[in-house]
C-alpha cells in the first residue's frame, strides 16, 4: 500500500499466498492522504476505530494510536503488519470493542463496518471521551457509506458532511457538538425466543452490537434448532462460529453434562454468547473464546462441532472462512465424530464436506436451507 509516509506491505490474517484479496482498500488510502494533506495534528491520543487488517495504524504507528476491533483476526493481521513495518511492540495499543476505550481522544479516525448497529455503540462507548476539538474523519467505500450513517454520527456527536468520491471511496466529517447531550447506548439488546424450537424456546437472548440478526432469530438458526443431534452424556461439545450462542445454549440445556466451547472470531460474539448463556442459567460447564476457528483445541478429543460458515469476509464473498472451519473440525474430532453444519443450499457445502471428510450427509432440508453432517472416520 502506496501512503503518504512511504510503502507499506500487507497482509490479512491467517496469511494465504492463494488469497488475492488485498489488506487495504481505497478508503484507507483516501484517509491517510487526507491526514496528510490537511495537516491534522496527531501528537495528541489518536483512536482508530474498525480497522480492519491494520492498514491504518500500521501507516500512523510513529503517532502510536489506540486501535479499537471487534474482529480477532483483524487484530492478529495489525499485529503482523505492524511488526513486517519495524514498529516497536506496544507503539500501537490494540484494543477490543469490549475493553475500556481511552478518557480523552483528541482525533478519532472510523473505518465505517458493515454493521450500523455496532458503528452506533461504538460512537456512544466513544463519545465521553470526545471533546470539542476531536477531529472526526470517517472512510468507507460509496457503498458502505448511507444516509443513515450519517446521520447516525450525526446524532450521536454532531454535525457531519461527507467529500466528494475518490476512487469509489469517500470521507465523513464529524463536528462534535460543544455541550452534546450523550445518549445512553441501546445495546446490548435483548429479546426472549419464540415457543416451539426446542429447548431454547422461550428464552432469553442477549446480542450485542454488531452480531448477527440483533433483534430477532435468524430463519436458518431457527431451522438449525429444529435439527439439533441428540446428545447424552459428558460429550465436548464446540459451538463454531457461535454468534450470540443460541445452538450451543440450546445444547447444553439439553444435555447439562456435556461441555461446551464457545468461540467466534469476534469480541461481540463472544462477549454475546457468554451473556445468553448466563441469562438462562444453564446448567453445567461451558468455555468462551475468542479466536480462529479452533486453532488452539487439541486435536480429537470433540465429539460433535456444529457450524454455521460465514461467507463474506466484510463485503468481499468468499469460502476461505468455511474451509478453515471445516478442516479444523476434522482435526479436533475424535474418530466418530460428527460435524453439522447448516448453511445456504446454493453454497454447496457437502461438497467441500465430501473433500475434508470423505462423507456428507444430508439431515434436513428446506427450498432455503441445508443441514449436512460428516463424521470422522
Amino acid at each position: 500500500m502506496t501512503t503518504p509516509w512511504g510503502e507499506l506491505t500487507l497482509a490479512r490474517f491467517p496469511e494465504d499466498p492463494r488469497d488475492r484479496l488485498r489488506a487495504w482498500d481505497a478508503s484507507d488510502e483516501y484517509l491517510l492522504r487526507h491526514l496528510a494533506d490537511s495537516g491534522v495534528d496527531l501528537s495528541g491520543t489518536v483512536v482508530v476505530l474498525g480497522d480492519r487488517w491494520g492498514a491504518l495504524v500500521t501507516a500512523l504507528a510513529a503517532h502510536r494510536p489506540v486501535q479499537i476491533t471487534d474482529s480477532w483476526l483483524g487484530q492478529e493481521a495489525s499485529r503482523a503488519n505492524l511488526e513486517r513495518a519495524g514498529a516497536e511492540p506496544g507503539t500501537v495499543q490494540l484494543r477490543t470493542t469490549q475493553d475500556t476505550p481511552p478518557d480523552r481522544i483528541d482525533v478519532l479516525l472510523v473505518r465505517v463496518p458493515k454493521s450500523l448497529a455496532l458503528l452506533e455503540d461504538q460512537l456512544h462507548r466513544l463519545a465521553p471521551a470526545v471533546h470539542e476539538g476531536t477531529v472526526v474523519v470517517g472512510t468507507g467505500m460509496v457503498k458502505e457509506i448511507h444516509t443513515s450513517t450519517l446521520q447516525l454520527f450525526e446524532r450521536v456527536l454532531g454535525p457531519t458532511r461527507t467529500s466528494l468520491a475518490e476512487k469509489k471511496a469517500r470521507l465523513i466529517f464529524c463536528t462534535p457538538d460543544a455541550a452534546p447531550e450523550r445518549a445512553a447506548s441501546p445495546w446490548p439488546y435483548r429479546y426472549d425466543l419464540p415457543e416451539g424450537i426446542g429447548p431454547v424456546s422461550g428464552r432469553t437472548v442477549v446480542n450485542h452490537a454488531g452480531v448477527f440478526c440483533a433483534d430477532r432469530l435468524d430463519i436458518g438458526t431457527r431451522f438449525f434448532l429444529g435439527h439439533l443431534p441428540v446428545t447424552r452424556g459428558a460429550r465436548r461439545v464446540v459451538d463454531l462460529g457461535c454468534g450470540n450462542g443460541v445452538v450451543g445454549t440450546a445444547v447444553a440445556l439439553a444435555n447439562p453434562e456435556a461441555e461446551v466451547l464457545f468461540t467466534d472470531e469476534s469480541f461481540q460474539a463472544v462477549a454475546s454468547a457468554e451473556a445468553t448463556y448466563r441469562a438462562n442459567g444453564v446448567p453445567g460447564h461451558a468455555e468462551f473464546r475468542v479466536g480462529d476457528g479452533l486453532a488452539g483445541v487439541a486435536a480429537g478429543g470433540v465429539d460433535l462441532v456444529l457450524n454455521n460458515p460465514p461467507f463474506h469476509s466484510h463485503q468481499a464473498t468468499s469460502d476461505a472462512t468455511a474451509w478453515r472451519m471445516f478442516t479444523g473440525a476434522r482435526r479436533v474430532l475424535r474418530p466418530g465424530g460428527e460435524l453439522w453444519v447448516i448453511g445456504n443450499r446454493h453454497l454447496g457445502y457437502h461438497v467441500k464436506l465430501r473433500r475434508v471428510f470423505g462423507n456428507s450427509e444430508l439431515v434436513a432440508g428446506d427450498p432455503k436451507f441445508v443441514v449436512l453432517k460428516a463424521v470422522k472416520r
